[in-house]
């Protein structure tokens, strides 16, 4: 059975809370490229550290590679 990829997308991706997540997430991206601690193509990823994509605290984000930040989740 192939994939119903409109399902999947009206199911999680479009959901209120996944979107919330996803602009957050980038925020936390946008801020780290602005104070210059990551750039496009270094090959490092902004990590929260307890996993809650919406909490941007300073205490919160760190910068792993890519390879680090994938493999945690």
């Amino acid at each position: 059975m192939p994939r119903n990829y409109k399902k999947e997308y009206a199911k999680f991706q479009s959901s209120d809370s996944s979107k919330k997540d996803r602009a957050s997430r980038n925020k936390a991206n946008r801020l780290a490229k602005s104070e210059g601690r990551i750039s496009k193509g270094d090959g490092n990823d902004v990590d929260h550290r307890n996993g809650n994509p919406r909490d941007n605290r300073k205490s919160n984000i760190r910068v792993v590679s890519r390879s680090t930040n994938r493999a945690k989740h």
